[in-house]
């Protein structure tokens, strides 16, 4: 199983479907797809700044942020079904489906998530890939370019992938690729022909 987070700075741009496309295509069973929040987060934020409600509501409003906007990438590819548990990733996977995996239900249940802005669509493909024991996980970003030679902990001091990131990403034993919006030839051609490129913390 390869767990593939898609970015939700991606909606509108072409590269989106191309994406969808690729995935719906290789999938046979083996990708689940982590959504972003995007504006649907954004606007959770601007709420919270203008109503003052806390970081625990907020996560919990982010989470379903991230189901609005699965819900969106399964409309733009219809190929693509959505999963709510583990039963359903297994049922999903089984089918030979691409999979848009729908998070609040399985986050809000574990207790061990902090509830903060820290944690983000990063972190929660990171603990999904760690539960489903993933091949590989893969994080699309907006940016045109990842610099390749940077490590995990840089991208983090950077703010390419949230505060949170590390402490998720560092139960895995598989590898961690982080990739710009582009590249969704070069990583088809990457996930037909051979292993991910890892990236050293």
């Amino acid at each position: 199983m390869l767990v593939v987070k898609l970015g939700g700075s991606l909606l509108g741009t072409p590269e989106l479907q191309s994406w969808l496309d690729m995935l719906a295509h290789l999938s046979d069973g083996r990708i689940v797809i982590v959504p972003g929040g995007g504006v649907f987060a954004d606007a959770v934020r601007e709420a919270q700044q203008i109503g003052g409600f806390d970081d625990a509501a907020a996560h919990h409003a982010a989470l379903l942020a991230m189901d609005q906007y699965g819900l969106v990438l399964q409309a733009l590819q219809p190929e693509i079904v959505t999963a709510v548990s583990d039963l359903e990733i297994a049922e999903r996977s089984w089918q030979h489906r691409a999979i848009v995996w729908l998070p609040s239900r399985m986050a809000l249940a574990d207790d061990d998530i902090p509830k903060t802005w820290d944690v983000t669509s990063d972190s929660l493909a990171a603990w999904l890939a760690d539960r489903l024991c993933a091949e590989g996980l893969v994080l699309v970003k907006h940016a045109d370019a990842i610099d390749a030679a940077a490590s995990i902990h840089q991208l983090v001091a950077d703010d390419v992938l949230d505060a949170a990131f590390l402490g998720f990403a560092e139960r895995l034993v598989c590898p961690v690729c982080v990739v710009g919006k582009p590249d969704h030839a070069a990583f088809s051609d990457r996930l037909a022909c051979g292993p991910l490129p890892t990236r050293a913390f």
